[in-house]
């Protein structure tokens, strides 16, 4: 399917292509299918948003390299990523520019598969506008009252973010501070199996962005122990809303983070147990955190994003 662009965006052709949901002929659609609808549509550029273009370049192409979490080893590999393994570095010399979200992507995709870094260009992602934030309404909803204080954290709960160890530092946190709860919000994913119910600890699903964010305002830290990550938006969020942000050493996140969140060591429970303590008995050293948070954050923001992807498209049907 296609669809309209606003005024001004217009200049490019723009299009949505859905490839059979048969397997055995998704290779077909890729190599031939793709190519017979992008030449009857008339494309300018194909913007592949997942490690994928057109097998055959016929016309420019920009790939999106999210992280390298596909051929990274387990636990930070994600399930299901062997099509992406296999097919990602023949596409990645067919592409004619390759975007990620970060400079630590960048250095990690050009020291990886020796792709020179003229060829990559690192645009960062951004939190809410102003105009698409979603409005939380005073108090929580019923299904998500949590009483204060308690720690927060919102993303999938697959192996790599880490999450029983976040489980086993917040117990640790509260043999001093018993009071504090912690809020799990997202997917089901690998760490469920150990997550048992117990006192102060709730665990919810996807929830509504307005759900987010009434659990965002009312928190007494964001804690993201991701073990690798290739942006880390849920961090960039939880700075833009004013919440103190703890999070790991990763090198993206760090990038993003710039200095303005607390980053300890995620692989010892330890070190994430004595900085949620820190945080949470410490009035001062939140109200720093969540100015610094604010500050950071206003200096991303998707109309930038959006210019610079613009700009790699351009380029891309110069040098094709």
């Amino acid at each position: 399917m296609s669809w309209a662009l606003p005024d001004r965006l217009r200049g490019f052709s723009n299009v949505v292509a859905q490839p059979p949901r048969w397997r055995g002929l998704r290779g077909s659609w890729w190599l031939s299918g793709l190519a017979l609808e992008l030449e009857r549509r008339q494309i300018d550029v194909f913007h592949g948003t997942d490690f994928s273009v057109p097998y055959i370049p016929l016309i420019p192409s920009v790939m999106m390299v999210h992280d390298l979490s596909p051929w990274r080893r387990d636990p930070l590999r994600p399930a299901g990523s062997g099509r992406v393994r296999e097919r990602a570095p023949y596409l990645m010399r067919i592409a004619t520019r390759i975007l990620t979200p970060t400079e630590a992507v960048r250095n990690e995709l050009a020291t990886t598969f020796g792709i020179p870094r003229r060829r990559i260009t690192a645009i960062p992602l951004a939190a809410f506008e102003a105009d698409d934030e979603p409005q939380a309404e005073p108090g929580p909803s019923d299904e998500t009252a949590v009483p204060a204080p308690y720690l927060l954290y919102v993303g999938t709960r697959e192996a790599r973010k880490n999450i029983p160890l976040l489980v086993q530092s917040w117990r640790n946190a509260r043999r001093t501070n018993p009071a504090v709860a912690l809020v799990i919000v997202g997917p089901g994913g690998e760490g469920d199996q150990r997550m048992k119910p117990e006192d102060g600890l709730y665990v919810f699903g996807p929830l509504a962005d307005a759900d987010v964010g009434r659990l965002l305002s009312g928190a007494a830290a964001f804690v993201y122990p991701s073990l690798y990550e290739g942006f880390g938006l849920p961090v960039l969020e939880a700075m833009k809303a004013g919440v103190p942000v703890i999070t790991s050493l990763d090198p993206a996140i760090t990038e993003v983070a710039g200095g303005a969140a607390l980053q300890v060591d995620v692989t010892s429970p330890e070190a994430l147990s004595q900085a949620i303590s820190c945080v949470v008995a410490s009035s001062e050293l939140q109200l720093r955190l969540r100015d610094q948070g604010r500050q950071r954050a206003a200096a991303f923001s998707w109309g930038r994003t959006a210019r610079q992807t613009r700009d790699i498209y351009r380029e891309a049907i110069s040098r094709f």
